[in-house]
């Protein structure tokens, strides 16, 4: 039996762009408090409770950044996606459940409001992290799900492959 698997990660400029700015504020905010001795905001250096507050809620940031991961696999009973750190475990779609599956080139901002988890009436959710090319599921519930994908060809591929299986009954 072939598996797709896939996992990407947010790598994109603005989210590495935006790591840099809240590391470089946590260090400046370390040496203002303990080198400098010197307020930062309205946090002063006496101020223990609250820069605790403050280091611990960038690094919490910080590490939510490079945790944050979409994991696709497809195999014969299904589609099974993860969205780490928000999903304890994988999602499973079984096949039966699915009324149509297929690759599309969609439009993130337009359609669902930009990347991630997203949440829209018209369109369903979607999980995803970059790009612009999804795995479209359409339930036989009528729910809509999309899950991004930078491996369009082999994604297409095995959807393919199991729905073939699926129409021919074996």
């Amino acid at each position: 039996m072939r598996v797709f698997q896939e996992t990407q990660k947010f790598n994109q400029w603005p989210m590495r762009l935006a790591s840099l700015g809240l590391l470089a504020f946590l260090l400046y905010s370390l040496y203002q408090w303990f080198v400098a001795k010197t307020a930062v905001g309205n946090v002063l250096p006496e101020d223990t409770l609250e820069q605790l507050i403050v280091i611990v809620v960038l690094v919490l940031t910080l590490m939510l950044f490079y945790q944050l991961q979409l994991k696709t696999e497809i195999d014969d009973r299904g589609i099974h996606y993860r969205f780490l750190p928000f999903h304890f475990k994988n999602k499973t779609i079984p096949w039966e459940a699915i009324k149509e599956c297929y690759v599309r080139t969609y439009s993130p901002l337009m359609e669902y409001g930009g990347w991630g988890y997203r949440i829209t009436i018209k369109n369903g959710k979607a999980y995803n992290v970059s790009g612009n090319r999804g795995i479209q599921l359409i339930l036989k519930s009528g729910k809509k799900i999309l899950i991004g994908t930078q491996k369009e060809s082999e994604a297409t591929m095995i959807i393919d492959r199991y729905q073939k299986k699926r129409n021919e009954g074996i």
